[in-house]
């Protein structure tokens, strides 16, 4: 049976934490794609993500006002499946769209759909809001990441380096046009 997600929810801490529960769910979802880490270089030991990191790591996000964390959950037990972190504007003045910082999905789950399925609900919320187009990077090191994203009809249009690490990207774009989401191949 085919694995679907709810609607996404946004993350809201309370009184200015992390719920001790939704940290652990957090921190398991992080710690299982270990290999993401690594590649990234987001967390010093990759195999030992703890919850204090991720608590910081999502702190850091969500004290900026033009980021939203989103979290995924499955449709049929509720269980922690996914996250994505859309900013509604880039610190580059000159950049007109919204940016997907992360969308990760549970190391268990990934290549089931959930990936192109979160993307498109982040998508959809995008469309929804009046945005037209909708942009991310990929780490130049990561080619399976670049494939999932150009699967999904995303085109690269730069190369720069991160604003954070200074590490080598692709910058990648997909129009949103106004209207339902156009399935891939159809």
């Amino acid at each position: 049976m085919p694995v679907s997600l709810a609607p996404l929810e946004p993350l809201v801490p309370e009184d200015g934490a992390l719920p001790p529960g939704l940290l652990g769910e957090l921190t398991g979802l992080y710690a299982s794609n270990a290999a993401f880490h690594r590649i990234s270089g987001d967390f010093p030991d990759p195999g030992r993500i703890t919850p204090e990191q991720v608590a910081s790591a999502l702190g850091a996000e969500l004290a900026h006002p033009a980021v939203e964390v989103l979290l995924a959950r499955d449709d049929a037990d509720g269980t922690l499946a996914g996250i994505a972190v859309t900013l509604a504007e880039h610190p580059d003045p000159l950049d007109p769209y919204p940016w997907i910082g992360l969308l990760m999905v549970h190391g268990g789950r990934q290549r089931t759909g959930l990936g192109r399925e979160l993307a498109g609900q982040v998508e959809a919320r995008l469309r929804a809001a009046g945005r037209d187009g909708v942009r991310l990077a990929v780490l130049d090191n990561n080619p399976r990441a670049l494939a999932f994203w150009t699967a999904l009809g995303y085109r690269v249009v730069d190369h720069r380096e991160d604003r954070q690490m200074g590490r080598p990207c692709a910058v990648l774009h997909k129009d949103l046009p106004p209207g339902p989401p156009r399935t891939i191949g159809g």
